[in-house]
């Protein structure tokens, strides 16, 4: 049964990816990818994943946020491994999408974009930073992360 949530999770997420990846610019990315739709669904399936083990009793003795062991404890059972996971997919899904809006607004070029999308998916802040230092690199923006420039600069 875990096995087969965990794939579900993935049915979900990669064809969000797909479509930031192959068609930032299109249409129904815009519709799929850039509304509350995915985080919502995701935060849902994140909090009745958290709620198994919090109240129903589907998490490892001793797990807690207190603690190192306690942290390491929450993921030794498969409910709170999925809890974490959903956490990293919406997140990371979070932030590939304001990469690949930020760089179509600024006209980001596509070998920068393609490799911080694939590193945001599969290693999260690391293809944040690549996406950051290599827009600063290209001239293509500062280091702010307003929506533009005059906002960055206002803060």
């Amino acid at each position: 049964m875990y096995e087969s949530l965990y794939f579900a999770l993935h049915l979900i997420i990669f064809p969000a990816w797909a479509l930031l990846l192959l068609a930032p610019r299109w249409t129904w990315t815009q519709r799929l990818v850039h509304t509350a739709f995915l985080p919502l669904l995701l935060g849902a399936i994140y909090a009745s994943f958290l709620s198994a083990g919090v109240f129903f009793g589907q998490a490892s003795e001793g797990a807690g946020f207190s603690t190192l062991a306690g942290v390491m404890a929450l993921f030794a059972h498969p409910v709170g491994a999925l809890t974490g996971w959903t956490h990293y997919l919406v997140f990371d899904l979070f932030i590939g999408a304001w990469i690949a809006r930020d760089a179509v607004r600024r006209d980001v070029p596509y070998w920068l974009m393609a490799p911080s999308l694939f590193f945001t998916l599969m290693f999260g802040p690391v293809g944040l930073a690549i996406y950051l230092i290599g827009r600063k690199l290209t001239g293509k923006g500062g280091w702010g992360l307003a929506e533009d420039e005059s906002q960055a600069r206002a803060a």
